[in-house]
């Protein structure tokens, strides 16, 4: 092997994990926990620019039918996927949130502010809230050990 061919298969692995949007090499992660006992049930990962819909139709994560599943605005389409979940309103220049769809997304807040508890605990270990300076390789299992020591501390 050449050196101009490592150099290539050295961008392409890079060009991988570069989001646009950020104009940074970004490693994304997503939690499903449970309400009810704030556990965190599953943990997905991605690299570069990914939706967090799409994130989610990859992680495979299946949920019954009775389950309620909670999201946040970047999962709207998600009634065509699983036809039991609440996600908030969102409005445009054009169509503004009535008041109807503004009590019915504070009330989607109060529910989801467990979950934020959740994700404010794992940002006190600082792996997500600032620049991952270690291999990238690695970041899966850190994250992954982070959120169970969550669990075990629960």
């Amino acid at each position: 092997m050449t050196l101009r061919n490592v150099r290539l298969s050295v961008l392409k692995k890079q060009r991988r994990y570069y989001s646009g949007k950020k104009k940074k090499h970004t490693i994304k992660a997503q939690i499903a926990a449970d309400e009810k006992d704030m556990r965190i049930l599953n943990v997905s990962f991605s690299h570069g620019s990914v939706h967090d819909f799409k994130l989610f139709c990859k992680s495979y994560v299946h949920l019954l039918k009775d389950v309620l599943l909670i999201a946040n605005k970047g999962y709207i389409g998600m009634n065509k996927i699983h036809s039991n979940s609440l996600i908030p309103e969102k409005s445009t220049k054009r169509n503004k949130l009535t008041k109807e769809d503004r009590k019915y997304n504070s009330t989607i807040s109060k529910r989801r502010i467990y979950i934020e508890h959740v994700n404010r605990y794992i940002k006190k270990s600082r792996i997500v809230s600032t620049r991952y300076r270690k291999k990238r390789r690695k970041f899966a299992l850190r994250f992954s050990l982070i959120c169970a020591i969550y669990n075990f501390e629960l």
